[in-house]
């Protein structure tokens, strides 16, 4: 997919003696539309869910994901199968994505309007919008599934960009890197938008059924957002390092579900915003 998710284009580069034409790689950004088809009455229905600017690449993922964290699917079994737009006299048929979901998804249009309130940047309150993932189903997430040592935390930021190849190549993407307790990688995606390489995450384990994730520890690459930690405590991911700053309202989404949070992380320290009990020593960590 690398050719899919970098673009050639041709310059002008201007530094202190001269102007010259130079190639350069950008990543490639593009809409992508998620729709879901489902049951309905005895016919198959069609509804358009949302439109994504994302890099191509692992979209199936980003489609399954992205309804993961909407709470529209919530497990491996309520996707029947996940195709592009099956028009080939459509030329956007590769940016537009069919999830079919299984009766047992128990899907209706109203899930919509309840979801977007509580996952959009709708200007609700911040009490209000932590409310609303309660009524999604959104719970405390448990304290003793992971525990992660200081010198594990700072080489994490290191790990996961040495793990991002088409950033290597641009410059400008986002990405989310799931690992363990000691550290390892397991999975990254990149995406022009932080919270579309989030949702590629989510979506490769819940269609390997693998979730929650509640032994893993999330990585991403600029600041954590509200959004990034809805979709995290959607997925079960107990703890988010972020090399960035958080904002206020993911401060208190962590440590009103009980999620650790870290910002800044570098490889010589990190601060640490919810829920320190995860963080311990190296001697604890290893027993």
């Amino acid at each position: 997919m690398m050719e899919r998710s970098t673009t050639s284009l041709t310059v002008e580069r201007v530094d202190l003696e001269r102007q010259s034409a130079q190639a350069d790689v950008v990543a490639t950004e593009e809409p992508m539309e998620i729709r879901v088809v489902w049951p309905d009455g005895g016919v198959m229905a069609t509804e358009s869910v949302a439109v994504t600017m994302r890099t191509p690449g692992d979209d199936f993922e980003l489609a399954v994901g992205f309804l993961c964290s909407e709470g529209i699917v919530r497990e491996r079994g309520h996707v029947l199968d996940v195709s592009y737009c099956p028009d080939p006299h459509d030329v956007q048929q590769f940016n537009i994505v069919n999830v079919t979901l299984s009766p047992d998804a128990g899907f209706d249009r109203a899930m919509l309007n309840r979801n977007f309130y509580a996952t959009s940047s709708c200007g609700v309150c911040g009490k209000a919008s932590l409310e609303a993932l309660r009524l999604m189903g959104a719970d405390s997430l448990p304290s003793d599934n992971l525990l992660l040592s200081g010198d594990v935390v700072r080489s994490l930021p290191d790990a996961l960009r040495a793990a991002q190849p088409v950033f290597a190549r641009t410059g400008g993407l986002h990405a989310s890197g799931l690992f363990d307790a000691d550290g390892s990688l397991i999975t990254v995606r990149e995406d022009v938008g932080r919270h579309n390489a989030l949702d590629k995450v989510v979506g490769h384990h819940l269609m390997a059924d693998d979730l929650p994730l509640r032994d893993r520890v999330l990585v991403v690459s600029g600041r954590a957002s509200w959004e990034l930690m809805q979709k995290a405590l959607t997925a079960g991911i107990p703890a988010v390092v972020a090399v960035g700053a958080p904002s206020s309202l993911a401060v208190e989404l962590a440590r009103d579900f009980g999620m650790t949070l870290i910002g800044f992380a570098r490889s010589d320290g990190f601060n640490i915003y919810a829920d320190a009990g995860r963080i311990v020593s190296a001697s604890e960590h290893h027993a």
